[in-house]
């Protein structure tokens, strides 16, 4: 009886097995593959173009243009090289099986400028594989930019101030934003504040100086179309010069692109914050 059991096992894996080796070989070559595309986005080498894409490859960028075959692919990538140095990391997410010589593959990428660390694509990525005389090469791809998660980017940025993590808080505005502070806040004498500098020295910096506590409290995020968020919550600080504390009703409205904050308008009970500070 064991010995039948034994010769069923063995039976079922020797069916098996070819089908296993062939996803084995499958998943390996999508691996090769990627690690080749990402020596060709280090290296800038183009000659590993014509490894990577069959003759009538076409891509879809997460834009919506297309491109269409090889040669078309490679003026596409010489002037991405010509436009700076890249990284590019890439996960891979599922392969679907079609047959032996077709397959799916999704995944995602983060492609970001070396020189211009804030320079950075992210998104997802669907590919047609073709099996060319024995390797995997992208006959179609399909790239998709990934929708930030506005609210979540704010809230990060008031759990780092909570922290006292400013550099991280700094991090998440665009170069450009356009900061401003509610009218009658004493604050807005600098308005509009540009750029990250501007909102450290003009705003952040001064309040520092002027409390011997602020802090924010009951926030709540409202996510809003054209990539806004508006923020609710509380002020509760006290003043160093007066000694007076205030807890005063404040939102804050937040616009975003690409994962960055672009521009802040602030909008608070200043009468409430001009009686605390008089002595």
């Amino acid at each position: 009886m064991r010995n039948s059991k034994v010769t069923n096992l063995l039976f079922i894996f020797l069916l098996s097995a070819p089908f296993i080796f062939q996803v084995y070989a499958q998943n390996a070559g999508v691996e090769k593959m990627h690690q080749l595309y990402i020596d060709m986005i280090d290296t800038e080498n183009l000659d590993h173009i014509d490894a990577l894409y069959t003759k009538d490859a076409s891509i879809k960028n997460s834009d919506g243009s297309m491109v269409s075959g090889l040669e078309a692919i490679k003026a596409l990538y010489s002037a991405t090289f010509n436009a700076g140095k890249y990284n590019i990391a890439l996960k891979t997410i599922d392969e679907t099986v079609l047959n032996k010589d077709y397959m799916f593959v999704s995944g995602s990428f983060v492609f970001s400028k070396i020189d211009e660390p804030k320079v950075v694509q992210s998104g997802q990525f669907v590919n047609t594989l073709k099996n060319v005389n024995g390797h995997w090469k992208i006959l179609k791809s399909y790239r998709y930019s990934v929708t930030p998660n506005n609210a979540a980017i704010v809230d990060g940025m008031y759990k780092a101030f909570s922290v006292g993590d400013i550099p991280a808080v700094l991090g998440a505005m665009d170069e450009n934003i356009v900061w401003n502070e509610a009218e009658s806040n004493k604050l807005a004498d600098g308005n509009p504040y540009i750029g990250p500098d501007a909102v450290l020295n003009g705003v952040f910096a001064r309040l520092g100086a002027d409390h011997e506590y602020f802090k924010l409290a009951d926030i709540t995020l409202h996510e809003m179309s054209n990539n806004q968020v508006l923020a609710t919550l509380r002020y509760d600080a006290k003043f160093k010069e007066s000694g007076k504390t205030y807890n005063a009703q404040a939102a804050h409205l937040w616009t975003l692109k690409d994962g960055k904050v672009i521009a802040f308008q602030q909008y608070v009970d200043t009468k409430k914050l001009a009686d605390s500070e008089k002595k």
